[in-house]
């Protein structure tokens, strides 16, 4: 409870500064503007924000989710089949060496407008992360313990049920915080390259018009929507891996 605390009174320090030094030197708004005047620009977008903020969290659940899947089968088939892992884990980081921006805009190509691209971008950007933490967790599963279950004519099934993957649930978890700290950055990208609504859109279409302190304000809501996905992720993370918490409390 101490560490948001602080967090926050941190942040509380930090705004008051800058408010301070933007009143106190007189800089202009469409420079740096006023805390108080970002904040008077967030609650003055009202009815136009939210549709847009649906719009982006629409493309980062079904991106995350798809990502989520997609890492976990190619981790789990990497881990049952060697030569698959041989052939498919250089393609992997291969696909993280190409700048998503330069994809973006073939996927607005082939795909059109919709949601379909700004998915796309997500997967593309979250699925790395996910499926290299379980792969590394399932490298470090006892292997002793696996023997032990194939002497008790363990099926392949019940190996990842009952060994492998609680062992992997701290290194999914791991990965999955990464992920979906990128997974809203993925879908502004997406929306940047061409939408009709998202915070993508309001951010370039602040930008265009110089209005400084609503920029500030569409950023301070992607920062909010990312610190409240990557907090939902803890949240999951104690549900279902609540012994990976007690051992880091021990050390």
């Amino acid at each position: 409870m101490l560490k948001p605390v602080s967090a926050a009174l941190w942040i509380l320090l930090l705004i008051c500064v800058w408010q301070a030094i933007t009143a106190g030197f007189h800089i202009s708004g469409w420079i740096l503007p006023k805390p108080t005047d970002i904040w008077a620009e967030l609650t003055g977008m009202g009815s136009m924000l939210w549709p847009n903020i649906w719009q982006t969290l629409i493309e980062v659940l079904a991106g995350m989710g798809l990502a989520i899947l997609l890492g976990a089968l190619i981790a789990v088939m990497m881990d049952m089949v060697p030569l698959f892992r041989l052939f498919i884990h250089p393609l992997l980081l291969v696909s993280q060496t190409v700048p998503i921006v330069a994809i973006a805009p073939l996927l607005v190509v082939w795909f059109g407008l919709g949601l379909r691209p700004k998915i796309i971008v997500v997967i593309l950007i979250c699925f790395f992360p996910i499926a290299l933490s379980i792969l590394e967790g399932f490298q470090t599963v006892d292997r002793g313990l696996i023997q032990l279950m194939k002497t008790m004519h363990a099926t392949n099934w019940q190996l990842y049920r009952k060994v492998k993957i609680p062992a992997v649930l701290p290194y999914f978890f791991s990965g999955l915080k990464i992920a979906v700290t990128y997974s809203v950055m993925g879908a502004i990208i997406g929306e940047w390259l061409g939408a009709s609504e998202g915070l993508g859109v309001m951010l370039t279409r602040a930008t265009k018009s110089f209005m400084t302190a609503r920029l500030f304000a569409v950023a301070a809501v992607i920062v909010a929507m990312t610190f409240l996905l990557y907090t939902a992720v803890e949240v999951l993370q104690r549900l279902l891996a609540p012994w990976n918490d007690r051992k880091e409390d021990h050390q």
